[in-house]
């Protein structure tokens, strides 16, 4: 009896492992057919690297293989940059694989070569469970049951599920997010639009070009890499319809292994995070004076020596030391001259002109990763003062690049959006200052890249109009200065705007190139050219044509560089 029982199991065993052998060819051939008709579906699912172009894939139905739960997300022009691809997931009946008398130490082993994230005694727990099911790894890759099958362990089974996949990689990590293990969207896009993904015919169509997010986050990522700089945002903005072309944020991750979440890479820096901007703040300033009618484009102001505010002085970092008209403050980017501009506007005047850019409040978008601006809850004299240039405020990339766009776009706040053609439920753009003022704003940020510190953001093809800043941060209540932000806020082109683009670097270092120098002028201002040049022609922008207007002297816009 004993030896016809010990046949009995022998030949039960035998059975289980022939059969785990067996699934394994049949698998094999099974998903060598599945693989072609997903070919179909998905062209190239390469993760997006370095400078490479992003890939093109169109998402055509699945047909009668497999219906995704979770609906597309693409890009501006159809480009797919999120899919469900169907998937299966790996669990074990330990109760079968404990009667097939298998040792689950290696049994474990062996399951952990092929799939390294499993942790060996969590994985012989289950195994030595008893349980009927309890799921080992959700979502394997064809080649990884592949794999498991061939290894032959009995009580291993699959359930079908379905795997979120990201064909772009990282360029869009911050605005898409990502998803659980369950499907649930938990960050940006997905978890906001999660209702409507999970419902049939939500597909979401973004106003984010891959093509022009792709250029902006390689200039953006070499800037960071030159002046070795711990992560930096980039934004383009259509001033008009307020749709983002571009958004990045770096370090980035890829939404297709959270693994790589690691440090700050989930922190999104262009939307998120809240900076002083420093000197971009003197364009709201000059903007506040002229519309308000507080100085005129004639008037002039002292700059000849320090402000005093408490123990506290207000220099210029290249100051020219003479009387400077309102132009030249801007052009010359003065501390003292936009601080004094700032006291005659008053403290009630400028708080209500930082109201309406939108700089004291949150910004509203379609990601649930927005920060809200830091600013004085007792606005006094000197924080009048020092706001004027970009400190003692903190805000936003994107609320920068929105109230940019308001200096040159004829006056109008346009309120940004993620999602292409999406004017339902949004509020229309206000108004914030006159277009008699914008028009004059427009010839001041056209100065300040053709005499002023924006110089390198010119573009030989566009004209670019803009504002440089660059700001030491706070920390532990004072500022820090071996640390800053440096950045460009601009748009393009300045004979007709069109476009506001904005490049942010955190804390660059200079360097020989630079001459020791990481103000923005010298880390930002490049960028801008660079991108500029290269997202034209894929924006339909004609190159600006006709000499520009030439100002002559007696002009209040005529600058004379002295010294």
């Amino acid at each position: 009896m004993e030896l016809r029982g010990a046949r009995e199991k022998q030949l039960k065993n035998r059975r289980a492992i022939e059969t785990g052998h067996n699934r394994a060819v049949v698998t094999g051939a099974v998903f060598a057919i599945l693989f072609i008709v997903l070919a179909g579906r998905v062209v190239d699912l390469s993760l997006f690297q370095g400078s490479r172009e992003p890939t093109l894939v169109d998402s055509p139905s699945m047909g009668d293989v497999v219906e995704a739960v979770r609906a597309d997300i693409v890009d501006r022009n159809g480009v797919l940059v999120a899919t469900s691809l169907p998937a299966d997931s790996l669990f074990v009946d330990s109760k079968a694989f404990l009667e097939a008398g298998e040792d689950p130490t290696q049994a474990a082993l062996k399951l952990a070569r092929i799939l390294p994230e499993l942790a060996i005694d969590d994985t012989v727990k289950k195994l030595s469970s008893g349980k009927r099911f309890d799921y080992l790894v959700r979502t394997l890759t064809p080649n990884q049951k592949y794999q498991v099958n061939l290894l032959g362990i009995p009580g291993l089974d699959y359930q079908s599920d379905e795997r979120r996949t990201y064909p772009q990689g990282p360029l869009l990590a911050h605005v898409l997010g990502y998803t659980d293990v369950d499907g649930r969207g938990i960050a940006g896009l997905e978890q906001s639009f999660n209702h409507q993904l999970t419902t049939p015919g939500g597909k979401l169509e973004l106003s984010i070009d891959v093509r022009i997010q792709s250029i902006m986050r390689s200039a953006l990522q070499d800037a960071i890499d030159e002046f070795k700089a711990i992560g930096g945002a980039g934004i383009i903005m259509d001033i008009q319809s307020g749709e983002l072309l571009s958004l990045v944020s770096l370090p980035d991750f890829d939404p297709n292994n959270t693994d790589t979440l690691v440090g700050d890479a989930g922190f999104n820096r262009a939307t998120k995070g809240v900076y002083e901007m420093g000197s971009i703040f003197k364009l709201f300033n000059t903007a506040m004076a002229l519309d308000s009618k507080t100085v005129t484009l004639n008037d002039t102001f002292d700059a000849s020596k320090p402000l005093k505010i408490g123990r506290f002085l207000i220099n210029d970092f290249h100051g020219k030391n003479r009387v400077l008209s309102v132009p030249e403050i801007l052009v010359f980017s003065s501390n003292i001259g936009s601080a004094q501009i700032a006291l005659e506007a008053g403290t009630d005047l400028q708080r209500e002109y930082m109201g309406r850019l939108g700089l004291l409040n949150t910004a509203s978008l379609e990601i649930p990763e927005v920060g809200t601006p830091l600013y004085p809850t007792r606005w006094r004299k000197a924080n009048t003062m020092t706001i004027s240039y970009g400190h003692g405020i903190a805000i936003t990339p994107l609320q920068l690049t929105s109230a940019v766009g308001a200096m040159a776009n004829g006056g109008l706040l346009p309120n940004p959006t993620l999602l292409k053609g999406n004017s339902k439920d949004r509020l229309p753009p206000r108004r914030v200052i006159s277009e008699e003022v914008s028009a004059q704003m427009r010839k001041l940020m056209r100065l300040v890249v053709l005499q002023g510190s924006g110089k390198k953001a010119n573009s030989a093809f566009y004209r670019v109009g803009g504002k440089t800043g660059t700001a030491d941060k706070q920390e532990g209540g004072s500022y820090n200065r071996r640390a800053r932000i440096s950045s460009f806020a601009g748009v393009f082109p300045i004979e007709n705007p069109k476009y506001a683009i904005l490049a942010m670097v955190d804390e660059p270092v200079g360097n020989k190139k630079t001459f020791g120098y990481a103000t923005a002028g010298w880390v930002a201002a490049p960028i801008a050219k660079r991108v500029v040049d290269r997202v034209g022609p894929m924006l339909g922008l004609a190159p600006s044509a006709g000499e520009e207007q030439a100002y002559q002297p007696g002009d209040p816009l005529f600058i004379k560089v002295k010294g």
